[in-house]
């Protein structure tokens, strides 16, 4: 295995890692919600940071996928 192909694998095990952690959180903020029968707003509002927290991360793969290509 070159260097480059493990640099390549060491990547995508990180950003699959990373999904896993977020899709870990969501159920235990979901579990979290659930069990403190919290109200509509609340909820909203901790689903959309998780959101953002997410698209934060995509956004910051594809930014660096696009910036080592060219």
């Amino acid at each position: 295995m070159t260097p480059q192909e493990f640099q390549q694998l060491e990547a995508i095990g990180l950003n699959l890692f990373f999904a896993g952690i977020f899709f870990l959180i969501g159920m235990a903020i979901r579990d979290v919600l659930k069990a403190g029968s919290v109200p509509l707003f609340g909820r909203v509002v901790v689903w959309s940071v998780l959101t953002f927290g997410c698209l934060g991360f995509v956004m910051k793969g594809a930014i660096q996928f696009f910036w080592n290509s060219h």
